[in-house]
């Protein structure tokens, strides 16, 4: 069945690598994946205790990936990559660990390993071997989203205008974090199995491009409206175009990943009726105004409900 909880949340309590590891351990037993418990409590006990000591709350633990390739994810505030020390791991170091060492065990036991270097932070990220390596493990793979978040040009002679009033912060923000978990998901199997799922570099391909579409100007507006605490912003923004075709591929794209999540070929969460709803809207408005169409206002409830099933995360207060 598809992985059907979301991410642990947990403070910076001395318990925090603990409940990790007992949560990965549930995890992996729900998707009848026992054999990588060993491998994955290890690694995800090095995770979060790197981002205690060199990040800090908050800190969230998440599975995502495939039934066949799980992928234990610790994610953390800090925009700086993981360092991976230059000399060989040995019994001293796995008793004296730091943070470069920590991650040297983090690879012994992984099939694959990596960072993502994201807006709000990082994550790092391994796919738990069936046993450790006797060897240094797989070489990781870091990539920084910052290459490819370039924004939309406005230098272009044909630039419409693009007016939403009143725009409900709450389901903008979801929105957001969705399309981002989406990106960083299809761009990982990209990067580790791209044979096996090559569809996966496809889809990357239409990320990079609605990134480069997506006009700069909605993230100032909503970090401006959460700065004042408003409930609603007025987005007034500029759209070039010739690149409303990628506003459509997203919005066809988004459905799809809700299939694959449905069909348990991905371990997320699908969105639910209500999110898929207004992303609908949200993303379907751009494609009207550009082609000079009227503006048509969300209709729809301020506060989107989480999808069916989803249970609250558990949190270790501190």
């Amino acid at each position: 069945m598809p992985l059907s909880r979301p991410e642990l949340t947990l403070g910076t309590d001395a318990r925090a690598a603990q409940e990790a590891r007992r949560w990965v351990t549930s995890v992996c037993e729900d998707l009848g994946r026992a054999d990588l418990v060993e491998c994955a409590e290890l690694g995800v006990s090095e995770l979060v205790t790197n981002a205690l000591l060199h990040a800090g709350a908050p800190i969230q633990v998440r599975v995502r990936g495939t039934v066949e390739h799980p992928r234990v994810e610790v994610a953390d505030s800090s925009h700086e990559p993981p360092v991976l020390a230059d000399d060989p791991l040995d019994e001293v170091d796995e008793l004296m660990m730091t943070f470069g060492r920590g991650l040297r065990i983090v690879a012994r036991c992984s099939d694959s390993w990596g960072a993502a270097i994201e807006p709000e932070g990082k994550v790092v990220w391994f796919e738990p071997a069936a046993a450790a390596h006797h060897d240094a493990g797989p070489e990781g793979s870091i990539f920084d989203l910052s290459d490819v978040l370039l924004g939309a040009d406005s230098d272009s002679d044909h630039i419409s205008p693009v007016v939403l009033a009143g725009v409900p912060v709450a389901p903008l923000l979801t929105l957001r974090r969705h399309y981002q978990e989406l990106r960083r998901e299809v761009r990982l199997l990209s990067l580790a199995h791209e044979d096996e799922y090559p569809l996966a570099k496809t889809l990357t391909d239409v990320f990079v491009s609605f990134d480069r579409a997506y006009p700069v100007a909605v993230g100032h507006q909503v970090a401006q409206a959460v700065a004042d605490g408003s409930p609603t912003v007025d987005l007034d923004v500029k759209l070039d175009p010739t690149r409303v075709a990628t506003f459509e591929q997203m919005v066809t794209l988004l459905d799809l990943a809700d299939e694959f999540c449905r069909g348990q070929r991905l371990l997320a969460l699908a969105r639910s009726p209500e999110q898929a709803e207004f992303q609908r809207w949200f993303l379907g408005e751009f494609v009207r105004q550009a082609r000079g169409e009227a503006s048509q206002p969300w209709a729809g409830p301020s506060l989107i409900p989480a999808p069916s099933g989803e249970r609250r995360s558990a949190k270790i207060v501190s």
